[in-house]
């Protein structure tokens, strides 16, 4: 029988640029902090959503969104915050594969189905030793872990991931590949076989390896002026057409999603208990600091409080106040920084929705480690969420939010 045809999903975006004027001024109030970035907005492609949150008396939100350079067709690599929504799909996918027996904290073993494939049989990082799929996404959420994001991604299935994005309407991202591991573009479409056991290692499910044949939206991404490939310099734009894409708009209406999923349509939401959104929101907003299993706690050195928390705090080694808590997925690679977050002060009664990506490499040449995330990156991100954070401390709310259901007992 001749084989079907492959399917051709997804979109390629609208290019418009989005600029609020409320934004606007409130970058041009602080020069000291953003005349280079309102000066710099296109060459450092910086694109800010500050969403509003004010409570009815009932509690229900009004969101309100607030836009500068936000613009989908200016691409930038998403790096880590691809991890946010594979992190939800794997939960949505647990959930849809109930009727075997199996949750997040089921053992998944993951075999190799080819020689490009690893195997993963233990945890060291777990109590037991045992691989989870909730193990995997505590180490997504507290250090953006990359192997723990390989591991859902083989979980999930290229085509699975995709198609699941586009049904809720993010039809132009596309997820293609695992993250640092140099696999072709044939190797990331073949997902690894995985079997979940029991507690007596008897086998619940098994899921055999798969291949997606699904032909996605052409594109035409680009970065730099240049790049070091094999340690020589290729003069001209490095080409991204087959690397990950997800835009600014999108990750923001996804943490929304979660949050107020009443504030989405239908469609947009991800198919999560309670229980799945609580498990979340914890790992979202706990500090590596704060964990025994992962042992992050033992390596303050190397994760630090903020190490995740771009907004707000940048690259800052010290303690965070104990009264705000960011819920947030962060992303840097490329010369690119991001941060997706929810932010809140249970003392203040402060929350807000806040995410900004920017482009900090001035030389314009990628794979050179030479990027200026420390000299520009980080201070944008760190100022930025103070200045949002200040105006929301000052701003007038006629009802305070009741954010108990954002407190939480962390492992420390």
């Amino acid at each position: 029988m001749p084989q079907a045809p492959v399917t051709v999903t997804s979109a390629i975006p609208v290019d418009s640029t989005k600029t609020d004027a409320f934004l606007e001024n409130l970058l041009a109030a602080n020069p000291q902090y953003f005349e280079s970035v309102l000066k710099n907005r296109k060459q450092w492609n910086t694109q800010i959503i500050y969403t509003q949150i004010n409570r009815g008396a009932n509690g229900i939100a009004a969101l309100k969104n607030y836009y500068f350079n936000v613009n989908p067709a200016n691409y930038f690599y998403p790096a880590s915050t691809v991890k946010f929504p594979i992190a939800l799909l794997a939960l949505q996918k647990l959930n849809e594969l109930k009727d075997k027996g199996i949750d997040r904290n089921t053992t998944m073993i993951t075999e190799a189905g080819n020689a490009s494939q690893t195997a993963v049989y233990n945890d060291p990082t777990t109590p037991d030793g045992k691989p989870t799929i909730a193990q995997y996404i505590k180490k997504i959420l507290l250090v953006s872990d990359n192997d723990a994001y390989n591991r859902l991604y083989e979980f999930l299935g290229q085509d699975y991931i995709n198609s699941e994005l586009h049904k809720k309407g993010y039809e132009d991202g596309q997820i293609l590949h695992r993250l640092d591991i140099a696999l072709s573009e044939e190797e990331n479409r073949q997902t690894n076989p995985i079997k979940f056991l029991d507690g007596a290692n008897n086998v619940l499910y098994e899921q055999p390896v798969q291949t997606n044949t699904s032909q996605y939206a052409l594109r035409n991404d680009s970065m730099g002026t240049g790049f070091l490939k094999a340690g020589n310099l290729v003069n001209g734009p490095m080409n991204f057409s087959k690397k990950n894409r997800i835009s600014l708009e999108d990750l923001h209406s996804i943490l929304i999603s979660l949050v107020f999923p009443n504030k989405v349509y239908a469609n947009q939401r991800f198919n999560l208990t309670e229980d799945d959104k609580q498990f979340i929101f914890k790992y979202m907003s706990q500090l590596p600091t704060e964990s025994t299993y992962p042992p992050y706690s033992a390596d303050s050195a190397s994760y630090w409080p903020a190490f995740c928390k771009f907004l707000l705090f940048g690259s800052e080694k010290g303690n965070l106040p104990k009264n705000i808590r960011v819920f947030n997925k962060i992303g840097k690679a490329y010369g690119q920084i991001l941060d997706v977050a929810y932010v809140v002060d249970y003392e203040k009664g402060v929350e807000f929705f806040l995410s900004a990506v920017m482009y900090c490499n001035s030389d314009g040449i990628l794979n050179d480690d030479k990027y200026d995330s420390e000299t520009i990156g980080f201070p944008f991100m760190k100022n930025l969420g103070q200045v949002i954070y200040d105006l929301e401390v000052k701003r007038q709310k006629k009802h305070l939010p009741d954010l108990s259901k954002f407190k939480f007992s962390y492992d420390k």
